[in-house]
């Protein structure tokens, strides 16, 4: 499969000095969709400062004395209103790091975890404003056609998932990966800012 990338959502640094990301983390949940294995997403606020009118993976930054786990167990809890059994209940899948030339800049853990029996998930309502069940294929689709606003994080998990048959399927992938964290880079060519990835012509040399 082969997508267009967006650029960051977020402010280039211009001159800043570089800044140093801050730990983070994600949780992707799954369930078996009546077709298809399908991802929870939650629709940030359109008055956010940060991310704004985005459709993400629940997550965020690690607050003072947590763990990654327990990080992205609160903020599955905060955005989803979902609370899980405790953090066996996570699978890391992958480390992304936000480029140097962005101005925000986070270290973010994903995790996978199965989404408990008959929960209901509900947008906190002030961060998140809208949660949606949609399986990664119709999320991509949905936001080729400008239905859907997408980070490029988001994206890349999205098609990494799409292929799997099932929610277990996609468990027992995370647990055969061996992670290496990711960090894009960020280059502006003719005025236009465009990510590149580790191992990608004109990486090393952005």
């Amino acid at each position: 499969m082969s997508f267009d990338r967006p650029p960051p959502a977020e402010a280039l640094r211009g001159d800043e000095p570089t800044a140093e990301p801050r730990p983070a983390a994600t949780v992707i949940l799954l369930r078996d969709g009546e077709q298809a294995l399908e991802v929870l997403l939650v629709r940030r606020s359109p008055t956010q400062r940060f991310m704004a009118d985005f459709w993400v993976f629940p997550g965020g930054a690690v607050d003072e004395g947590e763990t990654l786990a327990q990080a992205a167990l609160r903020e599955l809890r905060e955005e989803a209103s979902i609370a899980l059994a405790g953090e066996e209940a996570l699978v890391p899948l992958s480390r992304w790091i936000t480029p140097r030339e962005v101005r925000v800049r986070f270290d973010t853990r994903f995790f996978v975890a199965l989404a408990p029996p008959g929960c209901r998930p509900r947008a906190d309502g002030s961060e998140c404003v809208d949660v949606r069940w949609m399986a990664p294929r119709a999320a991509l689709r949905a936001w080729r056609e400008g239905q859907l606003k997408l980070v490029f994080p988001t994206i890349k998990h999205l098609e990494l998932l799409a292929p799997l048959p099932s929610a277990e399927a996609a468990i027992a992938f995370a647990r055969s990966r061996e992670i290496r964290p990711i960090e894009p880079r960020v280059v502006v060519e003719n005025g236009s800012p465009r990510v590149l990835l580790p191992g990608e012509p004109g990486y090393d040399s952005a």
